[in-house]
């Protein structure tokens, strides 16, 4: 059951939101607004008989559901989103189903904006209320992405390269356990795939009693979306993949076992490479997911659902990344780039210190990793790596520090 897969896994996620309070970026960061106006293309919408004809179609296999499978389907929806309420914060806030305090002035919140300016409301119900379309590639990749042989990574395979290699770097770099690893990717074409949809369905909603028929209902109701609304751009639209996770190893009673995985969305590194970070950000956000698999493993990783807790496991894992990127045998990355992209990063993080899913506010996260950035620094000269234990010893004893930032 889903419900009880979220609990059994230690799933941490690395959704880069749009519920930060915007700080300014510092002058030297030069990024073009004309990304901001070249992102989709205007889409025709269906014509109104086609829309007549797809609503009845609709109408026809909703009545032929029992009267409260639409209730349950959303209340089940509802359990993935306490598990994960900053990503579904960004979602409901992008197709327009809930407002916010929190500053959207960021050139990544509206780049996404734009990617949905040719939506309407049919469009955000259908995807959302009746299909929950939005959450099936996320399902997929948790339940049925299980190898690492030849993956692809972006939606025409343009960051596999660097991906690959900043994993591969990774299991170097960290003194853990990484051969049962594996990472793979998140892509939005599994939603014109009518077999995936299907047994996606199937293991998601197994907990309100899903059947075969209802699932292939569902599937069919994706497929027709896709047909009549070009704007969802056969599913490669960048809001159905916005996000990357971590998630621990775990066993499905009658399905199987889940190895421990990272997955990485199309859509979270299309959008920054549409702003500008492509040279760092698949690698910066790979690098913090693996952070979390090393909190997996030295059992550090709290779990626990208060801001507190999530705070610590964040911040952790910011440091990881950080330290990584800018040490002489990880990435190497120059310190003043690195730091460009987490101004970014971070400032498009949660504003709501008491959500339970608090990340930290952007100046802890950028505290987190400017300590790590010095030590990486200080051993330069010796090129010395910390072990794991080590590195993670001296962050819990300077978090009271950078807590107080």
């Amino acid at each position: 059951m889903k419900h009880f897969n979220f609990f059994a896994a230690v799933i941490a996620v690395c959704f880069v939101l749009f519920t930060g309070c915007q700080k300014e970026i510092k002058s030297d960061v030069m990024l073009s607004q004309s990304v901001l106006k070249s992102g989709s293309k205007t889409a025709i919408n269906p014509s109104a008989k086609q829309l007549s004809e797809f609503k009845a179609k609709m109408e026809k296999l909703k009545a032929a559901l029992p009267p409260d499978f639409q209730k349950k389907m959303l209340d089940n929806i509802k359990l993935f989103q306490k598990m994960d309420p900053q990503y579904r914060e960004m979602v409901k806030r992008t197709l327009k189903l809930e407002s916010t305090s929190c500053s959207d002035n960021t050139l990544l919140h509206q780049w996404l904006n734009q990617q949905v300016a040719d939506w309407d409301y049919i469009i955000f119900d259908y995807v959302y209320n009746w299909f929950d379309a939005i959450d099936m590639p996320f399902y997929y990749s948790l339940y049925f992405e299980n190898s690492s042989a030849n993956p692809k990574f972006g939606v025409k395979g343009e960051y596999t390269q660097s991906i690959t290699k900043t994993f591969k770097d990774l299991k170097r770099f960290w003194n853990i356990e990484t051969n049962n690893i594996i990472m793979v990717p998140m892509h939005g074409g599994m939603l014109h795939d009518r077999d995936k949809l299907i047994k996606t369905y199937m293991i998601a909603f197994a907990d309100i009693g899903m059947y075969q028929e209802w699932a292939e209902w569902l599937a069919d109701g994706v497929l027709w979306l896709l047909d009549y609304f070009p704007q969802l751009r056969n599913g490669d639209h960048p809001l159905f993949t916005f996000n990357s996770y971590s998630s621990s190893a775990f066993n499905i009673p009658g399905f199987g076992s889940i190895p421990a995985k990272i997955v990485m969305g199309d859509g979270i590194m299309e959008g920054y490479t549409a702003i500008g970070f492509g040279d760092v950000a698949p690698q910066a956000i790979l690098a913090h997911e693996f952070g979390h698999q090393v909190q997996f493993q030295l059992n550090v990783f709290s779990g626990e659902y208060t801001p507190e807790a999530t705070r610590k496991d964040e911040l952790m894992a910011d440091a990881y990344s950080a330290y990584y990127l800018s040490h002489a045998r990880g990435a190497s990355m120059q310190w003043k780039r690195v730091k460009q992209f987490l101004q970014v990063f971070f400032n498009i993080g949660d504003c709501a210190e008491t959500s339970p899913g608090h990340h930290g506010t952007p100046t802890q996260r950028m505290a987190a990793a400017e300590w790590a950035y010095n030590l990486a620094n200080d051993a330069h000269k010796q090129g010395h790596i910390l072990s794991c234990k080590e590195f993670t010893a001296l962050f819990e004893a300077a978090l009271p520090q950078i807590l107080m930032h």
